[in-house]
């Protein structure tokens, strides 16, 4: 049985500016879990979201003074959500290794369906598409398996 998202959610987008520090990035959770409510794959989405602003804020220009990021949401129920944090380029900074940090893209990789780095004006996009899907579907819902 395949479960259908709620018909009251419609196509929803969002653009927000962030301050680059690091400890912002609880904000960027909630604005997009409010964005989401209702969306079978929230969880994925915000993970994937936390991780590319924490990159964004910790390894490009945007860590500087005055600095900031954008997060770009984009959702349709039934089909996908595509996320995407642009930051203010420059060389991303690496710590010292560390064997507890430095997995970020790889759970983008690991959740998404499909994801991205381009260069844009301001700096650097990086972008993700999750396949909205409702828990225990085998493929996308659509309106005329409705019962």
């Amino acid at each position: 049985m395949r479960t259908l998202a709620p018909i009251s959610l419609g196509p929803r987008a969002s653009a927000s500016t962030y301050p680059g520090g690091p400890e912002h990035v609880r904000r960027v959770r909630a604005d997009v879990r409010r964005l989401l409510d209702g969306c079978p794959v929230a969880d994925d989405v915000i993970l994937c979201v936390s991780e590319l602003a924490t990159n964004a804020a910790v390894h490009s220009d945007s860590r500087r003074s005055g600095g900031t990021f954008t997060v770009r949401t984009e959702s349709c129920p039934g089909t996908d959500v595509r996320i995407e944090v642009e930051d203010d380029g420059g060389p991303w900074v690496s710590p010292v290794p560390d064997p507890a940090h430095g997995r970020g893209l790889d759970i983008v990789r690991a959740l998404a369906d499909d994801w991205g780095i381009s260069t844009t004006p301001a700096g650097r996009a990086v972008w993700a598409r999750i396949t909205w899907q409702a828990p225990g579907a085998t493929g996308l819902a659509r309106p005329d398996e409705a019962a």
